[in-house]
């Protein structure tokens, strides 16, 4: 049987593999942009990059010294008794020590930092029910100079499609240099303001090699991307073919008189990754396979 110690080592070990490894589609992509790169200068800072993750493999640290705030996504078998939200709490305090985790969680008034990285709702825990036997958890280590970047636009339904271009591009455009790209983007399209934000990070958690299922969402993903990386922003902000690396939209459902869209920008650095923690304690890492 399952224990929350059981769910705080592997949170532990999750977090270590998350802040060190990049998933194979992030470092394929990042290889894809420096082999179509022609200019001097952004092929010097993608080769840093894969210098950077090349070093930050080999010693075992973390390759960002902002190793960001981390949001869970957890789905648990429906005959779950283990209390896998403290595991996860545990997880994190010990793994800010151990990893270790710069503390980054603050009291957003007083400035407080309790050092842990544990406060009021942080570690921020997304929970659903699911119907596998084993309990699945997902974490992004979001840092905080692309999270700044993000913007939420209300539109009105009579901006369509030409709007929602616009919103996403004038992000971008005011982006800049500033989230370290080339970036990844996650887009949230409808629902209501706090649905749509979520939405944006969740497109986040999906491969960059995996097009949405709604063939429409799936083409206007390929628009968007490839006209983005025609701004010239590209590695670092200093020019080049590649500005973003990946982008992902996930939509909702919205009221007929609204028009939310939602961009939340991550840095090349897209730290995200997976635990099974199986029924016979097993764990299975998807998103780290590779080591």
């Amino acid at each position: 049987m399952v224990t929350e110690t059981d769910v705080q080592n592997a949170v532990v070990e999750l977090l270590r593999k998350t802040v060190v490894r990049l998933p194979a589609d992030v470092k394929s992509a990042l290889k894809a942009a420096a082999e179509i790169e022609t200019e001097e200068v952004p092929r010097m800072q993608l080769k840093a990059i894969m210098d950077n993750i090349a070093l930050a493999e080999e010693g075992n640290t973390p390759m960002c010294q902002d190793t960001g705030v981390t949001i869970f996504y957890i789905t648990l078998p429906r005959n779950c008794e283990v209390d896998v939200e403290k595991g996860i709490v545990d997880g994190v305090r010990l793994a800010t020590k151990e990893v270790p985790l710069r503390p980054n969680a603050v009291q957003p008034l007083t400035r407080k930092n309790p050092g842990d990285n544990v406060g009021e709702r942080m570690p921020f825990i997304n929970c659903k029910v699911g119907d596998k036997e084993y309990i699945e958890i997902t974490v992004m280590t979001k840092g905080a100079g692309s999270e700044n970047m993000s913007q939420l636009g209300m539109l009105t339904p009579s901006q369509g499609v030409p709007g929602i271009k616009e919103f996403v591009l004038s992000t971008v455009l005011r982006a800049g240099g500033n989230p370290c790209p080339p970036m990844v983007l996650g887009i949230g399209i409808g629902g209501s303001s706090d649905i749509c934000m979520k939405l944006a990070k969740e497109a986040l958690l999906r491969p960059l090699n995996e097009r949405h299922k709604d063939s429409e969402i799936a083409a206007l993903e390929t628009e968007l991307l490839e006209a983005l990386n025609m701004l010239d922003i590209g590695p670092m902000g200093l020019g080049g073919r590649t500005t973003v690396l990946g982008l992902n939209i996930e939509y909702a459902y919205c009221h007929t008189a609204s028009l939310p869209v939602a961009v939340n920008v991550q840095c090349w650095a897209a730290r995200r990754g997976t635990v099974r923690i199986h029924p016979d304690g097993k764990l299975q890492f998807p998103t780290h396979e590779e080591g």
